[in-house]
């Protein structure tokens, strides 16, 4: 007889499915499951918050490209779980949530006043394509495929499993359960489609004079960032991105567009005969793919791209839907259009387009020199940080008018670069996540640009990324406000005598809370104090917060929040 736990049976139907890496909360109850972790080749990291654990899991799948796990306790825990696996719903992540419930005889079905009876699996199915309760010990396997299967095919996102804490520590024999590698459990590459449908796709293309190509975050989780690239090469097309996908193509390339260039980001799109699009539902901040944002899709050819049946044509109506892997379907394409037309030197139109980025970036100078003599300017601060880490780093964003400051200013050149909860403008993911990127990626940099009001959600996983030995570097921009608050009471009209509600209390010094902690912390107040300030964080190498004082007036009036606003009322 081949006997374990359930609890190591668990670990083991996680490991067969490729997942190495668990963040969460122990309870008592997770004592047989966890024990297992190291022996199966899974890394266990314990929060301190089981919404932060979604997050760090979510940081950690974005950049290792596989699914990871978070764990809560029954009840409240649970819960906290689930609010975080909102993000990963929202963001598209497969992380793979797994709670205790209260044991059985009180909680299936809940026994009047029975302590942390909650009904997860019910609570998480809004927010999770997989919800399900582990009733019996010989379906642990089964439900763990279902759970993976369901978080990694068509669109990713999240799956959630209750297990009623008494099972953990039951003994099972295995002798005939299936634990089989994921490779037998559930389709890992869709291939690259219809050849038919990718040849009509290279006809379109290839006849085409004005082709534009946009990229969603499918491309990077594809990791066809290079293919997609080399095709808008050959073509001499367009290039864009979703905010998600920033540096699927590199942010200083000459045919792309850069998300906060609207207005020749639009023109582009509505001049182009021809539109490729990859890896993405075309959202809100997408333009909904429909004008005024993109062109008339009765004047323009579609193409679309995804491994999801169920986000082609979602917003857009299409002339050739292709389900297939981004990256083989790319790479299919590329030859397909080779073999019809040889690579083509200009984009038409481009000049026209670059006066009018030129313009935007004059637009941006002048944000970039605005001051109140107070602070340092929030645009100097990002551009500065940008700088100093280079092109190899991972930036993680976080906050409000931090955020609109961030993406203007931090250029993205490489593909699994840049972190935001787009979707759900998650406060409190920062952190968080830029713990999850350097544990996937412990030889990259991993900085987080965030506000004091973001950085507060989740501040005390300073101490789990120290545990963890993940030293990222925190800037956090302070204005002892919600700074995008007080952006949307002046926008309504509201002066400063209204905006007490949403002020912080003055002199809170993260860099002393992140020293107490046993991180390193330094506070700058003019910018020629930041770059020896970040080199002294780095040269730590532990975890560390710089606290910048960042000029409160100007902060009030960042770069991009009127095109903010705008976006989302298309």
């Amino acid at each position: 007889m081949s006997e374990m736990t359930v609890g190591e049976l668990l670990m083991r139907s996680l490991q067969a499915e490729g997942i190495d890496f668990i963040a969460g909360i122990i309870d008592g109850a997770h004592i047989p499951f966890v024990v297992h972790a190291e022996r199966c080749g899974v890394r266990y990291v314990n929060a301190h918050h089981e919404e932060a654990a979604v997050h760090i899991a979510e940081g950690y799948t974005r950049l290792a490209h596989r699914p990871a796990a978070a764990l809560g306790n029954p009840g409240p825990g649970g819960a906290n779980l689930i609010a975080g696996l909102s993000s990963a719903y929202g963001e598209g992540h497969p992380v793979i949530g797994i709670a205790c419930t209260r044991r059985s005889a009180v909680n299936n079905p809940e026994r009047g006043g029975a302590w942390q009876a909650t009904d997860l699996v019910a609570m998480a199915q809004p927010v999770a394509k997989f919800s399900a309760l582990i009733s019996r010990p010989e379906r642990v396997p089964e439900l763990v495929r279902a759970a993976v299967r369901a978080a990694t095919s068509g669109r990713p996102g999240p799956a959630f499993l209750a297990i009623p804490d008494e099972l953990l520590a039951q003994k099972i024999d295995t002798a005939r359960l299936r634990l089989t590698p994921a490779a037998q459990n559930r389709v890992l590459n869709l291939g690259a489609g219809d050849p038919t449908l990718i040849g009509q796709a290279a006809e379109l293309l290839a006849a085409a004079e004005r082709p534009f190509i946009y990229a969603g975050k499918g491309v990077l989780w594809a990791g066809a960032s290079a293919e997609l690239t080399a095709l808008g090469d050959h073509l001499a097309a367009g290039m864009g991105s979703s905010l998600g996908a920033r540096g699927v193509v590199p942010e200083d390339h000459p045919h792309y567009f850069h998300i906060f260039d609207m207005q020749a980001s639009m023109m582009a799109r509505n001049g182009a005969d021809v539109v490729l699009i990859v890896g993405a539902r075309l959202g809100e901040y997408d333009g909904w793919g429909m004008p005024p944002a993109w062109g008339d899709p009765a004047q323009q050819k579609t193409i679309q791209i995804d491994v999801d049946p169920l986000s082609i044509g979602l917003n857009r109506p299409v002339n050739i839907p292709i389900v297939a892997d981004a990256r083989a379907a790319l790479g299919a394409l590329l030859q397909a259009v080779q073999a019809r037309t040889p690579a083509r030197e200009t984009m038409p139109n481009l000049a026209r387009y670059r006066e009018l980025s030129a313009a935007t970036l004059q637009g941006g100078v002048a944000y970039m020199s605005a001051s109140s003599g107070r602070g340092v300017n929030p645009g100097q601060m990002v551009m500065l940080v940008n700088q100093f880490f280079g092109e190899d780093a991972v930036t993680v964003l976080d906050g409000g008018n931090t955020v609109l400051w961030g993406v203007a200013f931090n250029p993205i050149l490489r593909p699994d670069s840049f972190l935001y909860s787009v979707q759900m403008g998650y406060l409190g993911t920062g952190l968080p996540m830029a713990i999850g990127a350097k544990l996937a990626a412990p030889q990259r940099p991993v900085y987080c640009i965030t506000g004091d009001g973001a950085l507060g959600f989740h501040v005390m996983e300073l101490e789990t990324a120290l545990r963890a030995g993940a030293p990222v570097i925190v800037v956090v921009a302070v204005d002892d406000a919600w700074g995008m608050e007080k952006t949307a009471y002046t926008f309504a009209g509201f002066g400063p005598e209204h905006h007490g509600p949403i002020e912080f209390a003055p002199g809170v010094r993260y860099d002393l809370l992140a020293q107490s902690l046993g991180c390193f912390g330094v506070k700058v107040e003019s910018l020629d104090e930041l770059a020896p300030a970040l080199q002294a964080a780095v040269q730590s190498g532990k975890p560390a917060v710089i606290h910048v004082a960042v000029d409160a007036a100007v902060n009030a009036d960042p770069i991009g929040f009127k095109e903010f606003r705008y976006a989302r009322t298309l």
